[in-house]
């Protein structure tokens, strides 16, 4: 037998004699079948390497196993990580992710959310735009649960890390090497993380008796040719006015500012100290290697299913969990003490 090509339930009831619902009852309703017409159909559908379409199946009787995803930059391996802990758990639950990804745009956000519910969602987690708030406000059904973002919903279920703490790390290493100008290239400002980030630079900069001096910070959009002209700009400045160290506030940009950092001839870090947010393998294996602040992307993505999960099976708090994991400062060979003037 053929079974090169994908096999439909009407080549099942062929092959069976029996006819198209009959067979379609034998495989989803065995116990409405007679036993030896079911043993007839399960062997042609074992025959036939025949797979019944769940999806198709679960929309028609208006009830699925699936849950939404929707991350904002996927070819960041970050978000790459995030997805896989997401996935990862709600497999182990026999859930089926659908991923999405917006690229930062709201619009692209509002799109996935309205396809993502043809397929009848169980819940949606999501790692928000500056329109997410707007987009979830019209889904009071809808179990969710925002990701490593938050969009100020007080009622929302959040898992983040601890962004304030985590840049005030990589602020005070930077001081305890005796570097003051300091700058630093946050993401944008409608967007929690890079809120959170810059006020843990600024808290650690006033603790050291210093002022967040504004010509100093550039905001960027994530991405990585943001964080290269954020550097270039700063970089580029007077040896005097120039900051000797950057903070950088995740790792796309991080790509940009090594690559001004290169092209302005600056060695890193005899001439330049670099922290990054965000580890990876690149951060590691460059040269020379980064010095980050980590965090723990994979069990972000496990925590968020879990407890989409758990509002899935009624779990529901009288107050709606906030987690918020612990970041790591890892220094490697990007950081040293600011050049002698």
């Amino acid at each position: 037998m053929n079974t090169s090509a994908v096999s439909s339930i009407q080549e099942v009831a062929a092959l069976a004699q029996v006819s198209t619902a009959t067979a379609s009852r034998a495989l989803s309703r065995p116990e409405m079948v007679a036993l030896s017409t079911r043993q007839r159909v399960m062997q042609a559908a074992q025959e036939l390497a025949y797979q019944p379409n769940a999806l198709a199946r679960s929309l028609r009787q208006r009830e699925t196993r699936t849950i939404g995803l929707i991350v904002s930059d996927i070819l960041n391996p970050f978000h790459a990580l995030l997805a896989k802990g997401v996935q990862d758990t709600a497999e182990q639950h026999n859930y089926v992710t659908f991923l999405f990804n917006s690229d930062e745009q709201p619009e692209k956000e509002a799109r996935a959310i309205r396809t993502l519910l043809g397929h009848l969602p169980k819940g949606l987690i999501v790692v928000p735009t500056s329109g997410t708030r707007q987009h979830l406000a019209s889904l009071p059904e809808l179990p969710v649960v925002e990701l490593d973002r938050v969009t100020g919903n007080p009622e929302a279920t959040t898992i983040t890390v601890d962004n304030i703490g985590g840049a005030h790390a990589a602020t005070t290493h930077l001081l305890g090497l005796g570097h003051q100008r300091i700058g630093m290239i946050v993401g944008r400002q409608d967007i929690s993380t890079a809120v959170e980030r810059q006020r843990g630079y600024q808290q650690a900069l006033s603790e050291a008796g210093l002022d967040a001096d504004p010509a100093l910070i550039r905001s960027g959009n994530h991405r990585e040719a943001a964080g290269y002209q954020a550097a270039h700009e700063l970089l580029a400045l007077p040896p005097h006015q120039r900051p000797t160290a950057l903070f950088v506030g995740n790792n796309e940009m991080t790509i940009g500012a090594v690559l001004a950092a290169r092209e302005l001839g600056l060695e890193i870090p005899r001439d330049l100290s670099l922290v990054g947010f965000d580890d990876s393998r690149w951060a590691q294996t460059m040269s020379p290697p980064l010095t980050v602040i980590a965090q723990p992307a994979y069990a972000l993505g496990q925590h968020a299913c879990e407890h989409l999960l758990g509002l899935l099976g009624g779990k529901r708090a009288s107050t709606p969990a906030q987690m918020q994991l612990p970041t790591e400062l890892i220094i490697r060979h990007s950081t040293g003490p600011p050049p002698l003037s």
